[in-house]
């Protein structure tokens, strides 16, 4: 693969910092005009066990994350035992030194499952059994080993700030390591210093205490370590104005934008950040005057569903947002929605699955759930961001579709993206509008005689918020007449359902090509990769790798997975090779909904379920094997740790 990024990877017990050391350093990248990606792994316990963050650097636009590691900064022994096979030739390990005597296989952190790999790796490298001999180890692959007594420095440290107690600052030690990798790098420390600010913005305080912690690592790598790594971060000029962004903070501006006023959730990873970082921002301060969102958490998911519809009812636009088991608990109120027609907007953040399953892993294995949850036939919209950029625009989108068709609008992520981050010019967002679709007001009503669900030729009928004068109705979990009461008349049962579902033919025949689907590489090319959702990012980069090696592939992106776009997707698929599906999850769902829909079945599956995201390493490679004949049928990635 082409080496036109620097990759750096940050790791060490959850709880340490590595968090805050990623963001550091993405941010700091990005005031020098660095286009950064970044992905966050971390485990379901709150403390202790291994987590780390890795960020792609380049000059160029990235998309994704790929296998190789340029530098390591290791908080603890496990990182480098985990991750020292991701790291290339001519990269580097920064570690403390206090950890060099450290028994490899006697981290207590490690489940027994990779103690056994990692004596197996031992016995057939020939590696001794102190994190010394792993480092050695490196060395002989021609990696740089760059020790660091952090103690030794938060006690130079802690004689400046005037801390005798050196316990009380042993957390900076994550900033310790971005001074030490910066400083490698021969980056620009201003723009560290700055950054560290930034992070640290409303803790002035700590803000200053690390800023010394950043230079006083970043003096002692420049004067021990000189030129000795060969990677160097370079910043360029930049022009536009850029934001440092994560999928779930995108999820939560584009709801702003999009008219959002009730949030409702019950905590579940990986939904939570989105609705906590509304929570942080609930005054909306506009030019005239400010604003608010209410941001309700309830007792549970049913509550959260339930309280969004009846917000809803009331006129508002409103959301919740879950994961996997909450949306299971939401299910019988998101068919009260089906039923009656209601403008309801819900986040779904897909996680490892089933039951708890990897509660703070990736997964792309709900998808057939979200088009048959909830009992009954209803017509809902399903829509599937593949980028952080379609996370902002999709969720303020997703209140005109609710209310324009009156229905659930089912907007669909991954952990992937939720937890990714990046940097993006900033989003215009000028140009959207918000579309409230037939709702009346007393003045609509005066003389007439209002049927909440009159029938129309389209489905959709003019409705009212509760409490209009003049607009009386009913709402029922049964089935209804035009009025809302309950009817169990034949005919009228027909109809209502009939009603309901033609909105599918309305919203097929009114979306544009753009929002059901993406086109990427040669259309007209006899390969084509179909997918969705985050593995958007590694196939994109995949197809320009592959264009170099003089192989032809084309890309489809589903972006809208309900009404399913039937007439294009055969269009595009018919009479081709070779047809790739790319997923994250065992079964294939898109290829069986392809199927099921068209009539045409992909042919090869390049699939993951290990709870890791995809890396465009793994996909070019697993693509490259199709294209020249040298793969099996089904190919599974396993890349992560």
């Amino acid at each position: 693969m082409a080496k036109d990024s620097i990759n750096w990877m940050a790791g060490g017990p959850q709880g340490s910092g590595v968090d805050t050391a990623a963001n550091v350093f993405g941010k700091a990248c990005g005031y020098g005009g660095l286009h950064v990606f970044g992905r966050r792994e971390y485990h379901s316990n709150i403390k202790g066990l291994h987590s780390y963050f890795h960020l792609r650097l380049s000059k160029k636009e990235i998309l994704a994350n790929i296998n190789d590691v340029d530098l390591l900064a290791a908080f603890d022994a496990e990182t480098v035992v985990r991750h020292i096979g991701e790291v290339v030739s001519e990269g580097g390990i920064i570690i403390d030194s206090q950890h060099l005597n450290t028994k490899v296989l006697g981290i207590p952190t490690l489940p027994p499952e990779f103690r056994a790999q990692l004596q197996k790796f031992m016995q057939e490298n020939n590696v001794g059994e102190t994190l010394a001999d792993w480092l050695e180890h490196a060395k002989k692959l021609n990696i740089q080993v760059f020790s660091v007594p952090y103690m030794s420095l938060l006690n130079q440290i802690g004689q400046k700030l005037g801390v005798t107690q050196i316990s009380k600052i042993t957390r900076m030690i994550n900033v310790l390591t971005v001074g030490v990798s910066f400083a490698l790098f021969r980056y620009d420390r201003a723009l560290a210093e700055k950054a560290v600010r930034a992070v640290f913005a409303e803790k002035a305080k700590i803000a200053d205490m690390n800023v010394i912690a950043l230079n006083q690592a970043y003096d002692y790598a420049e004067s021990m370590f000189k030129d000795e790594f060969k990677h160097r971060l370079e910043t360029t000029a930049v022009k536009e104005e850029r934001i440092f962004i994560t999928g779930n903070q995108a999820v939560a501006m584009g709801k702003v934008l999009g008219g959002c006023r009730v949030q409702t959730y019950y905590p579940i990873t990986p939904a939570a950040d989105e609705s906590e970082y509304l929570e942080a921002h609930e005054i909306l301060k506009t030019s005239e005057e400010n604003e608010a969102i209410i941001v309700v958490q309830t007792e549970d998911e049913i509550a959260a569903v339930n309280a969004a519809s009846g917000a809803a009812l009331a006129g508002a636009r409103a959301a919740t947002s879950t994961s996997g088991p909450g949306f299971s608990l939401m299910a019988e109120g998101l068919s009260w929605a089906g039923n009656s027609e209601i403008p309801l907007v819900i986040t779904y953040y897909q996680r490892g699955a089933p039951a708890t399953g990897l509660p703070t892993r990736n997964g792309q294995a709900d998808l057939q759930f979200v088009l048959h949850a909830g009992h009954g036939e209803f017509p809902r919209i399903v829509l599937a961001s593949g980028d952080i950029r379609e996370c902002f625009y999709d969720a303020a989108k997703a209140f005109n579709l609710a209310e324009k068709y009156q229905l659930p609008v089912i907007h669909l992520l991954d952990k992937a993206m939720a937890n990714c981050s990046q940097t993006y010019p900033v989003f215009p967002y000028h140009g959207f509008k918000i579309d409230r679709g037939q709702l009346l007001n007393e003045k609509n009503l005066e003389g007439k005689d209002y049927k909440r669900f009159v029938f129309t030729e389209t489905g959709v009928s003019p409705r009212v918020a509760l409490g209009t004068r003049r607009g009386v109705h009913w709402y029922t979990g049964d089935e209804h007449n035009e009025s809302g009461h309950i009817s169990e008349e034949p005919l009228t049962r027909r109809l209502m359902v009939e009603k309901r579902m033609k909105k599918l033919e309305l919203i097929d025949k009114e979306m544009s090509i753009e929002d059901k689907l993406a086109f990427f590489g040669n259309q007209d090319a006899e390969n084509i990769v179909v997918s969705w959702g985050s593995p958007k990012g590694a196939i994109i980069e995949s197809l320009h790798l592959l264009k170099d090696d003089s192989l032809n592939v084309g890309f489809i992106q589903l972006r809208m997975l309900s009404p399913f776009p039937v007439e294009i997707v055969r269009s595009a698929l018919t009479d081709k090779k070779r047809i790739i599906d790319v997923e994250d999850n065992y079964c294939g769902q898109l290829g069986d909904l392809i199927k099921e829909k068209t009539g045409i079945a992909p042919n090869y599956f390049i699939l993951k379920y290990t709870g890791r995201p995809m890396t465009t390493t793994e996909v070019y490679e697993a693509l490259k094997l199709i294209l020249t004949d040298h793969a099996p049928k089904r190919q599974v990635l396993m890349y992560g740790s």
